[in-house]
């Protein structure tokens, strides 16, 4: 117990970008209650379980508190000083040895979210000169930067619905569970329901989802058939339907456009859909009748082998009907801080860089590497040390076995990260993190994919408990050590956590300065349209890149009956990622578990609960069913991020996207059967 009186403290969730407003209790060095911040101009009190389990999170009985030297029986409680001496010290051993190309580092979902710990990891592999950058972008959601670097220049660039849309399109995304995916959406179901009522949402999902039961219409393709529908929107309103004006102004590559998609019948499409023809067509009219149409996609499009003609597709329909930067349709936020439209930028074509020298048919883009090669390099040598930042490779990464023989064959492997967990007990350097009550923060990964344009400032509730330090000094003091910036080693105190922000983020110095005036999130009525077009060459979206229009004339049709389940994925409200998937702190915990249609389950003797082992071509989890009757038929939902009933053990690191180096995760041909 504790005799200190309670205060409030005003701050914002990081477990995901929607980035909720929340007001945390406190009593000395304990956080008594968390709950959501109903002034806060955004979400307005809304705080989902994930935002609820904070204080639970911060007191995680398994919470890293002191930095670790050595494997196994080997390992010890170390300094500061003697642990980043250490690291450093082996680190400039394998550099010596092997050169600087065998270091890298690994970014997950929570160093995302860490605002002043940005670009610090790639300053030091830029000082090494090294090429190994990995994030978790490369297995998640590469094709979404690919689509926008080829049509408007640049992977960063991602519309989201215009906040006066009359016709919203949700493609293999559950916002009520994920709280979007590259659109951040606090209060998914308020949202939801107004899309439905001030006009229609429609939702393209193989399972009748949380967001489908608030839809106007739900149509269930098959997994991976999404292309199909897309391909016959376009081709269809090309021919009647399309804003000519607009693509004459602001288009290249309307023909070739029109030449890929003319292939894309109404027979072809429900064939290989499975979606009744009646309802395509209705589709169909209403866009026409509408105007202009917002469609939002996710993680079950990233995540399929037709990832980047599908996304591209869906942009496609938002372009021919004039609802790109356009009011109605889709907006692109410029972000609050260093606004994107005031700067300016060398539109890219796409051009990926040199791959890795163990899989150089894999690209290098947007400055990654492919998380499906890190293992070859590993494998082959190449790579030596490893840096992981918040992350967790043997969920992430495809084939979890091979990945851990891999990780514990490394020279050098650093974990800096919260929680003691599966990757931090094959290290050999542990370097425990502050928290997210333990910093001060803004929502990076916010700005530019919210509904609205805002920011926050949040001063930490706590100070580093343990002997815990924020991830940006752990990196300045590393690079220190490696010869970046020794000034830094000379002095600690020259940076402090207010002095690195203010660096980052406070070149607009008026709104940096409201930001920190006001201890609530700063919202602008601002939505500026056309920006995008104004920016570019000549004005002009590229409707045609060559890559996307030769890999859609590659593309095979799925069966329309195939002999095996399909593996479809699925995100869940109560963890993110791998994130409270031990569902401490919850009172009702995510649950590992593969949905099936009980048809499905019948034929194969299996009953709601019952253990099943599902399995691929690459390996096998062993898992419980869910029987589901809003299920498609023929499917599989399974989600990831758990550690025992492990997704990735399905996917394999050869089985990839040539263009992202994405391993396939969704239409992947799979059995079940009683355990």
């Amino acid at each position: 117990m504790t005799d200190d009186l309670p205060t409030r403290h005003r701050t914002f969730c990081r477990l995901c970008n929607a980035a909720c407003g929340a007001i945390v209790t406190a009593a000395g060095d304990r956080v008594i209650d968390v709950r959501g911040d109903r002034d806060h101009p955004v979400s307005r009190g809304y705080l989902c379980p994930k935002g609820r389990a904070l204080g639970a999170h911060h007191h995680h009985p398994d919470r890293l508190d002191e930095p670790l030297i050595g494997r196994g029986e080997q390992r010890a409680s170390a300094g500061w000083d003697e642990a980043l001496d250490h690291l450093a010290g082996a680190i400039e051993t394998v550099v010596a040895e092997t050169g600087p190309s065998a270091v890298g580092m690994y970014k997950g979902t929570a160093h995302y979210v860490e605002s002043a710990a940005v670009g610090a990891g790639p300053a030091i592999l830029a000082h090494l000169g090294s090429r190994q950058w990995y994030t978790s972008l490369t297995v998640d959601c590469p094709a979404v930067c690919l689509v926008a670097e080829l049509v408007v220049g640049h992977p960063w660039l991602l519309p989201v619905p215009d906040l006066d849309t009359r016709l919203t399109v949700l493609v293999g995304t559950n916002p009520m569970a994920s709280h979007g995916h590259t659109m951040n959406i606090p209060r998914p179901k308020e949202w939801l329901r107004r899309w439905a009522t001030d006009g229609e949402l429609w939702v393209i999902d193989p399972r009748r989802t949380e967001s489908a039961d608030v839809a106007t219409v739900h149509l269930a393709p098959r997994p991976g058939s999404d292309y199909l529908l897309m391909g016959y929107l376009v081709r269809e309103l090309l021919r009647h339907g399309a804003d000519r004006s607009y693509l004459e102004r602001h288009t290249t590559g309307v023909d070739a456009l029109a030449a890929a998609v003319e292939p894309f019948t109404l027979e072809r499409c429900t064939r290989g859909t499975g979606i009744p023809g009646e309802r395509v067509v209705e589709l169909l009219t209403k866009i026409r009748a509408t105007g202009r149409v917002s469609m939002v996609t996710g993680t079950g499009l990233n995540f399929s082998d037709k990832a980047n003609v599908t996304l591209w597709l869906t942009w496609m329909v938002c372009a021919v009907t004039g609802s790109l930067d356009r009011p109605g349709g889709m907006w692109f936020n410029p972000g609050y801080l260093n606004q994107t439209h005031r700067q300016t930028w060398e539109p890219r074509d796409g051009t990926p860089g040199p791959g890795p020298a163990s899989r150089p048919e894999l690209p290098e883009r947007f400055g990654e590497m492919p998380c499906a090669a890190a293992v070859d390099e590993i494998e082959s040598g190449n790579l030596r040390a490893l840096v992981v930042l918040g992350g967790n490779p043997l969920i992430a990464w495809p084939q979890p076995q091979r990945v851990a023989r891999a990780l514990a064959k490394l020279d050098v492997l650093a974990v800096v990260d919260v929680i003691d967990n599966d990757v931090t007990a094959l290290a050999t350097h542990v370097l425990p993190a502050a928290g997210q009550l333990e910093r001060a923060d803004i929502p990076t990964g916010s700005e530019l994919y919210a509904l609205r344009s805002f920011s926050q400032y949040s001063e930490r509730v706590f100070a580093p408990g343990a002997d815990r330090r924020p991830t940006w000094w752990i990196l300045r003091e590393l690079g220190a050590r490696l010869g970046l910036d020794p000034a830094a080693r000379r002095d600690p105190g020259a940076a402090s956590e207010a002095a690195v922000l203010d660096a980052l983020y406070g070149s607009d110095a008026d709104r940096w300065r409201a930001l920190h005036a006001t201890t609530n999130a700063v919202v602008t009525p601002e939505r500026p349209h056309g920006w995008i077009h104004a920016a570019l060459p000549d004005q002009r979206l590229r409707l045609a890149p060559a890559m996307l229009i030769d890999e859609l004339a590659r593309t095979r049709d799925p069966e329309s009956r195939p002999a095996e389940l399909l593996l479809t994925n699925r995100r869940q409200l109560r963890k993110n990622n791998s994130t409270l998937a031990d569902g401490h702190g919850l009172a009702r915990s995510a649950q590992p578990g593969s949905v099936l249609h009980p048809d499905d389950a019948a034929q194969r003797g299996i009953a709601d609960g019952d253990p099943i082992v599902v399995s691929s071509a690459h390996g096998e989890l062993r898992t419980v069913a869910r029987l589901d009757g809003r299920a498609v038929r023929g499917t599989v939902s399974t989600p990831h991020g758990f550690v025992e009933a492990n997704a990735a053990a399905l996917v394999s690191g050869d089985a990839v996207d040539p263009a992202t180096g994405m391993p396939t995760m969704t239409g992947v041909p799979v059995t079940v059967a009683p355990a």
